[in-house]
């Protein structure tokens, strides 16, 4: 036999030696490197160990028909069973719902009576502000806007003596407000209307609006016009007491001395004769003519009809004054007032901004009442009545709410005040859906400022448990010869029992059961 081995140098590993038959040969000195006939005995001896190797690799790695049928069989039958549970069961209405604030109502300026542009001078709100009665929500052109409680839209401007339905939702606003508006049972727009209006001016900070153009001027005309009639009616009643009162007494006195020196004459001429006796008597009946004559009432109609032209002036003069002073008096300008059913209301939109022309509608605002209104099937709303509690989803945080009211989608209000006929929450409209009217019975501004607007998960619980109670998979129920509920329980050692159930809600896939012998841990066969 031949053995071949290079020497090994120091420091190296061992060189592998190969046995071949034959003479062996003498070792090569160091440095000395074999022939090349030795070199190729080498290599094919290397080939033939590698190709060994690979074999025997290879044949890990082929599996033979038989062994594969072998592992493809089926593992022998077995049970398939879960433990008996407690848990809470609940069923429940899962919907999507629209976050938004109750009632939006669009709010439109009247500029027709205002005389020049008008141009948004300040007091813009901003989203989210809250309007209520009293506020100003507006400066047009220098003017406040101010809002009131009211359905009915303004129409024109107030002023005393105006009436309608309309001065009487002015007076029932302004009462709201606690301004005194005397007589709220009459729709007379009077002083006392004119003075609350005042008084609602001076608390927004405002100029009670202006009366029509020369109101003042003509306000102290009637004045004058007034004092002078009632000087004039003072002199010609003067005239009428005057005539009236007859003779001075000093004439009275000489008339009657002049009679009495009369009848003295008669007495006197006695004894003259007849003659100076007749004479004397004809000299006293002219004297006693004069005197009946001076006595009789004085014939006054033309001082009285001068008296009564005057009284007629001074009451003429009277109703120039009272008008004059209506005039003068605060009216209430359309273009100052808006009227919103309800309120406070929040901001929802704005369409101007200082420097706009203000030309209809100006901002949106609709209730303080945040509302989730999620669509449901006619058949899913008669299981929700109202006052129900409902959960929606706010972030990580759950949020209770009630059902507040179930209608149909078109009863949903809109800015303008009419049903939309659209359902919220991404259902299909028609009569065949409802819209629930959601409330949240406590909910923090910043959860508020991330859902208005948006679109939320809601939950209505519609029956529970009430607590934990023993449950089964739905799978793990059959039905026995008499139609009751059974289960059938792994009692170990190949060994199960039968055991009948009383079951209850049906919920999330599992059924909540209830009998003797079945505990929390036993494990009930769903399968095999």
């Amino acid at each position: 036999m031949i053995r071949l081995r290079r020497r090994q140098q120091p420091g190296e590993p061992v060189d592998a030696v190969l046995d071949l038959p034959g003479e062996p040969e003498e070792e090569l000195p160091p440095g000395v490197r074999p022939p090349r006939a030795n070199r190729t005995i080498v290599v094919v001896a290397a080939t033939a160990v590698a190709s060994l190797a690979a074999g025997i690799g290879v044949s890990n790695l082929v599996i033979s028909p038989a062994q594969r049928a072998a592992e493809a069989a089926p593992p022998e039958a077995g049970l398939i069973t879960v433990p008996v549970e407690e848990r809470e069961l609940s069923t429940d209405l899962t919907l999507r719902g629209d976050a938004l604030y109750d009632d939006p109502v669009s709010v439109a300026l009247e500029t027709t009576d205002m005389g020049g542009p008008a141009i948004v001078t300040g007091q813009v709100p901003e989203v989210g502000d809250l309007v209520e009665a009293g506020q100003v929500i507006m400066e047009v052109a220098g003017r406040p806007v101010i809002v009131l409680p009211g359905e009915l839209p303004v129409y024109r401007t107030l002023r005393v003596g105006s009436s309608g339905p309309d001065v009487t939702q002015l007076k029932d606003a302004l009462h709201s407000l606690g301004l005194g508006v005397g007589n709220r049972d009459s729709d007379v727009f009077d002083a006392a209307t004119s003075a609350a209006v005042d008084a609602l001016y001076q608390e927004a900070g405002y100029a009670s609006p202006v009366a029509e153009e020369g109101a003042g001027e003509a306000l102290t005309a009637a004045r004058e016009g007034l004092r002078m009639a009632e000087e004039a009616y003072a002199q010609a009643q003067a005239e009428v007491d005057r005539a009236a009162g007859g003779l001075p007494r000093s004439e009275r006195l000489r008339l009657d001395t002049a009679v009495a020196r009369a009848e003295r004459a008669v007495q006197l001429a006695a004894p003259e004769g007849a003659e100076a006796v007749t004479q004397a008597r004809e000299e006293l009946a002219v004297v006693r003519a004069e005197r009946e004559e001076a006595l009789t009432a004085p014939d006054t109609s033309a001082e009285r009809s001068a008296r009564d032209a005057a009284a007629t002036a001074v009451e003429d003069a009277a109703r120039a004054l009272a008008e004059a002073r209506n005039t003068a008096m605060t009216p209430l300008p359309a273009a100052e007032v808006v009227y919103v059913d309800t309120l406070p209301r929040r901001v929802d939109s704005v369409m101007v901004r200082r420097g706009d022309t203000v030309s209809g509608e100006a901002l949106t605002i609709s209730g303080a009442t945040l509302q989730v209104l999620a669509s449901v099937s006619d058949a899913d709303a008669a299981l929700v009545p109202e006052g129900t509690t409902a959960y929606f989803t706010v972030g990580e945080e759950e949020i209770e709410a009630t059902v507040t009211e179930t209608r149909t989608p078109s009863a949903r209000p809109t800015a303008d005040g009419e049903g939309d006929g659209e359902d919220g929450g991404g259902g299909g409209g028609g009569g065949d859906r409802h819209e629930l009217v959601l409330v949240p019975v406590e909910i923090t501004e910043e959860q508020r400022a991330e859902i208005v607007g948006s679109n939320v998960r809601v939950t209505v619980p519609l029956e529970s448990t009430g607590g934990e109670v023993l449950v089964v998979p739905v799978a793990a129920l059959t039905a026995g010869a008499g139609g009751e509920s059974r289960v059938e329980v792994d009692r170990g050692g190949e060994r199960t029992e039968i055991v009948v159930v009383e079951t209850g809600l049906t919920a999330d896939g599992y059924v909540e059961v209830s009998a003797e012998g079945l505990a929390v841990g036993d494990l009930v066969v769903v399968g095999r």
